[in-house]
C-alpha cells in the first residue's frame, strides 16, 4: 500500500515541480507583425515601418526569467513613403541591404519582471545586431501570455506570445552614418514593436 502510494505521487510532483517552455514562432502567416520606427531630426521627421518579421521565443509563464529566444527583421521589408529616401535607407552609405540582410536581437534572460495577470513586464538583456555590429542591450517588454488564444487570430489550437516594447537605438553605435547629416536624418531611432508569436498544439 506504501509502495503504490509512492508511485501515485511520483507523476504529480514532477507535474507541479518540472516547469516546460513553450516555443513561440513569430512567423506570421497574416503579415500583421511589424515594427514602426522615427527619427526626429530639426529639419525632417522620417517614420517608417517594417514587417519582414521572424524568430522563435522559449517562454516558461512560471519561469519568465529564463525566456530566450531570437526576433529577425529582413532589411528589406523597412519602408518609408518617399521613394527616394527609401532608395538611400537601403543603400551602400546607410543599411546596405544587400550585404546586411537582417536586423537581429537575441534574447539572453528577462530581469525586472513585474507580473500583472497574463502580463509580464521586464527588461529584456540581450544583443542586437545591425550592419554585423553587436551591442548588449536592455530593451524594456511587456509580455502577454494568452493560454489556448491561437484559435481565435489564427483558426488553430495553441498559445499565443505578444511582446510589445518602445525603445531607442542610436545609429552611430552602429556605424550608419555616423555623425553625418544630422540636421536631417537624427542619431536617436525610435522603435516601436508589436509581435505575436504561435504555439500551436
Amino acid at each position: 500500500m506504501k509502495l503504490f502510494f509512492i508511485f501515485t505521487l511520483v507523476p504529480f510532483f514532477c507535474f507541479y515541480t518540472n516547469g516546460k517552455s513553450i516555443t513561440f514562432d513569430f512567423k506570421d502567416p497574416k503579415n500583421v507583425n511589424n515594427i514602426i520606427f522615427q527619427m526626429d531630426a530639426p529639419l525632417e521627421s522620417i517614420n517608417g515601418s517594417g514587417d519582414g518579421i521572424y524568430g522563435k521565443v522559449e517562454f516558461d509563464p512560471d519561469k519568465p526569467e529564463e525566456t530566450k529566444g531570437k526576433i529577425i527583421l529582413e532589411a528589406k521589408s523597412l519602408h518609408v513613403g518617399n521613394p527616394i529616401l527609401k532608395e538611400h535607407m537601403h543603400g551602400k552609405d546607410w543599411l546596405d541591404i544587400e550585404k546586411f540582410q537582417t536586423i537581429n536581437f537575441t534574447l539572453n534572460q528577462l530581469r525586472d519582471i513585474k507580473k500583472d495577470g497574463i502580463h509580464f513586464n521586464a527588461n529584456a538583456h540581450g544583443k542586437m545586431t545591425i550592419k554585423n555590429i553587436t551591442l548588449d542591450m536592455k530593451i524594456p517588454v511587456k509580455i502577454t501570455f494568452l493560454k489556448g488564444m491561437l484559435e481565435k487570430r489564427n483558426r488553430v489550437k495553441g498559445d499565443l506570445l505578444i511582446i510589445r516594447s518602445k525603445f531607442t537605438v542610436k545609429r552611430d553605435d552602429f556605424n550608419i552614418q555616423a555623425g553625418q547629416k544630422l540636421e536631417k536624418v537624427a542619431n536617436g531611432i525610435d522603435i516601436s514593436l508589436n509581435v505575436a508569436g504561435a504555439a500551436p498544439f
